[in-house]
């Protein structure tokens, strides 16, 4: 099959080059003296340099024409990797002034997977002149993953390529097995950042996203952060940098790129044409948490909903970041028709959704109208994601809201009464956690959850004590909240996990913040929270009418 620069060619020209589609190596051979001469005086003749991608039969599978500098080699990925990380194919091709590899014939070497990398040079008379090759290697100390070799010309090659690739191909397969758990069938990620940000708080936010990997059940090999004195526009980080990412996440077994910045579809399109790596943003990754933690209807539409508005943008061309959701979809002829189908379906699917969670959202306005007409005051428990929210509504209410030390690991609102001595009681309702930068599709999907927090009388907002960031966290849970136009609404400030602090350090923060310390695993914590409590809804002098003020 031919590809590439094309134009131009005479007739005879195109037949000699099609005549190469049809010639074989024997597999103990890199190339054969008489193909290496046809392809040389070819590639003379046509002032451009010419690949072949061979594969280890010998057959050649693509015949690719290039300008005077390089070729631009086919999409492989129909070629899977082996169990080595290998692809099983090889790329030999001219230089017509007999340079050695450039970085760009060592980085497609890398990226592709291939089994070698191959230039014959182009001699004044035609004739093929030096071999320049080069292999990967497993990484060794100095992290070198390639190796370069010379020989004076194609009758001097003496390497026999069958048996050497196959010793190669086991080498590789040690050595992935001794790093990667091949048996473990989990998504292994390397996390990128990409930030202008002081290195502390880079660091903080890579800790959180290296979290949210863990809570979709990611396996974290990696993380690297760029901090460039400007960001990319097409690729958030530079091309070069980008590839040596992705060589050091095929050479790792990782399946996964998660950026810890949200992606343009652009910049996604842009990511993925370099590599076959999924890749997904933060937003992506925590619309995936929030898919597995949904368990309500309510839920789960929002869900879908908050999924299908971000895939829309994106859907675009065949590209493998958007692979678990679409399965990639051809961009040109046919392929537009099928694209604009998904398009009309989405669209369609979402208005479905849309007038579904209307529905439910009136469900809910009855039900809280109920609540507000009985006159019983209600507490939503507001916090940063993994503070305790739920761990403290169990203790409260002495209920069984599902809890687990993971960032999201209850989606779904629950509502519980807390009774009071003198058969008073107030309504607890805990919501899904915030995070900092929460994504706006997520905002606007969860708008109907997070109106239960229009009605409350009071907002709990709970804090972990014992997480670093924990001011941070504050300032991320205040923003949202003037975000949602809830900032209005009284607040009371209970820092949880006071059993992980130092007790000095739990007062000082209290009186800095006029927060109240309660620990969710020792109900005999709770009594200043219980208190105050009682005092904002009924106060000293109502407590014998047991009537909220």
């Amino acid at each position: 099959m031919l590809h590439g620069n094309l134009s131009g060619l005479r007739s005879g020209q195109t037949k000699a080059l099609e005549r190469l589609t049809r010639r074989r190596v024997p597999p103990e051979l890199i190339v054969t003296p008489e193909l290496a001469r046809e392809l040389t005086e070819l590639s003379r003749d046509l002032r451009r340099q010419l690949g072949l991608v061979l594969d280890r039969q010998g057959t050649v599978l693509h015949v690719v024409v290039g300008d005077d500098r390089e070729i631009v080699l086919p999409d492989l990925t129909d070629h899977a990797l082996g169990r080595s990380g290998l692809r099983g194919l090889r790329c030999l091709h001219t230089h017509l002034k007999g340079e050695p590899l450039s970085q760009d014939d060592l980085n497609d070497l890398a990226l592709l997977r291939l089994d070698l990398m191959a230039a014959i040079a182009v001699g004044t008379d035609g004739l093929p002149g030096a071999v320049h090759y080069a292999h990967l290697v497993p990484p060794g100390p100095d992290g070198r993953v390639v190796e370069t070799q010379k020989a004076a010309s194609v009758h001097v090659l003496a390497l026999d390529f069958a048996d050497f690739i196959q010793a190669l191909d086991a080498e590789l397969e040690r050595t992935r097995a001794a790093t990667v758990d091949l048996s473990d069938r989990r998504e292994k990620a390397i996390l990128v950042s990409v930030t202008q940000a002081p290195r502390q708080e880079a660091d903080d936010a890579l800790d959180e996203l290296n979290e949210l990997a863990r809570t979709a059940d990611v396996v974290v090999l990696d993380r690297v952060m760029q901090r460039p004195r400007q960001l990319n526009p097409r690729t958030l980080m530079g091309e070069g940098k980008l590839k040596e990412v992705v060589i050091r996440a095929l050479q790792q077994g990782a399946t996964l790129l998660v950026f810890d910045q949200d992606l343009t579809p652009a910049q996604v399109r842009a990511i993925t044409a370099i590599t076959e790596i999924k890749v997904i943003d933060r937003s992506q990754l925590i619309l995936d948490i929030f898919a597995r933690r949904a368990h309500t209807l309510d839920g789960k539409v929002q869900v879908e909903l908050a999924q299908l508005r971000y895939i829309l943008p994106r859907l675009t061309g065949k590209g493998t970041a958007m692979s678990r959701l679409m399965g990639g979809i051809g961009g040109r002829g046919p392929g537009e028709t099928k694209l604009e189908i998904d398009r009309r379906r989405i669209h369609d699917r979402i208005a479905r959704l849309e007038k579904q969670l209307d529905d439910l959202g009136r469900q809910r306005r009855q039900r809280r109208r109920k609540r507000v007409d009985a006159g019983v005051p209600i507490v939503s428990i507001v916090g940063y994601t993994n503070a305790g929210k739920s761990t403290l509504l169990n203790a409260l209410t002495q209920s069984e809201v599902f809890t687990e030390d993971l960032l999201f690991a209850t989606l779904d609102t629950a509502t519980r009464r807390l009774r009071f001595p003198r058969e008073r009681e107030v309504i607890i309702t805990d919501t899904v956690g915030f995070i900092r930068q929460l994504p706006k599709s997520l905002m606007g999907a969860f708008k109907a959850t997070l109106e239960e927090l229009e009605d409350a009388h009071l907002l709990l907002h709970v804090v972990d004590i014992a997480n670093p960031r924990c001011e941070e966290q504050i300032r991320a849970v205040e923003r949202i909240l003037r975000d949602l136009e809830l900032h209005e609404i009284p607040r009371l400030l209970v820092f949880n996990k006071t059993d992980l602090v130092a007790v000095e350090i739990v007062a000082a923060l209290c009186r800095r913040h006029e927060a109240l310390p309660v620990s969710a695993r020792d109900r005999s914590s709770f009594e200043p929270l219980l208190r105050e409590l009682e005092e904002r809804f009924w106060g000293n002098d109502e407590l014998s009418r047991g009537e909220p003020v």
